[in-house]
């Protein structure tokens, strides 16, 4: 089984839990042999929703070209080298995501984010126990980390709000990257609106902040001024 070549290949004693379930995948908490704790997602199931939402995404993508959409496990398999892959770009170009380790057929592990067995509270839920400095921070990591993602990674993540980002020590770290799409991808740019619409919903209008109009926003990411691109290698 793949679970437990992965197991052999990054020597994970045991896994310890489902961290979070989606329709599709679920993450699991895994154990190495040395104590270090990783996050493992494995896809489980394509339901036709799951095809028709991601279709958008894949269309014009180069690692789709060739791959039979109705086959479940070509799909899989193809989809999770995706999300290593952006995972990866975004990693090297130092945006704030967990650290890639390993995709191996439907399986995709990566740095587990949380503290003493549990994973780390996304924004949503967090929120509203932060005051209004520390608001502001999240905000501007977020944004900045936007940037990053447009200016130094070349892609959009295409799905982010406050249900993909997670929270831990003052820090945020961004999530669920599988739907991102290269700077050249013909709806690059209504994703990107997307996004920041999103975000700036959460910020402005439910976390209350005094943040910059969704159009300022859109203008700094792609103007790319003063963009602090953080070069670094997963294998280091």
């Amino acid at each position: 089984m793949a679970a437990y070549e992965v197991m052999r290949r990054l020597k994970l004693d045991r896994f310890a839990g489902v961290v979070s379930a989606g329709k599709e995948a679920r993450v699991y908490r895994a154990v190495g042999r040395d104590g270090k704790e990783y996050a493992v997602k494995i896809y489980l199931t394509a339901t036709a929703e799951f095809r028709r939402s991601i279709y958008k995404y894949i269309m014009g993508d180069p690692r789709f070209e060739g791959v039979d959409l109705s086959n479940t496990k070509r799909l899989f398999f193809a989809w999770a080298r995706k999300e290593f892959r952006n995972l990866k770009r975004m990693y090297e170009a130092g945006v704030q995501v967990p650290k890639p380790y390993l995709v191996y057929q439907n399986i995709i592990v990566m740095e587990f984010i949380g503290r003493e067995g549990k994973r780390a509270p996304l924004i949503k839920e967090v929120y509203k126990e932060l005051d209004e400095e520390e608001l502001v921070n999240v905000f501007n990591q977020v944004f900045e980390n936007m940037k990053r993602i447009y200016c130094c990674a070349r892609l959009v993540h295409a799905d982010l709000s406050e249900y993909n980002i997670m929270y831990l020590d003052g820090k945020i770290y961004i999530i669920d990257v599988a739907q991102a799409v290269d700077l050249n991808h013909p709806l690059a740019m209504e994703f990107l609106k997307h996004d920041v619409e999103t975000i700036h919903a959460f910020f402005a209008d439910e976390a209350g902040l005094d943040i910059p109009s969704p159009e300022e926003m859109i203008r700094e990411i792609t103007e790319c001024k003063n963009v602090q691109c953080v070069k670094r290698r997963v294998d280091e």
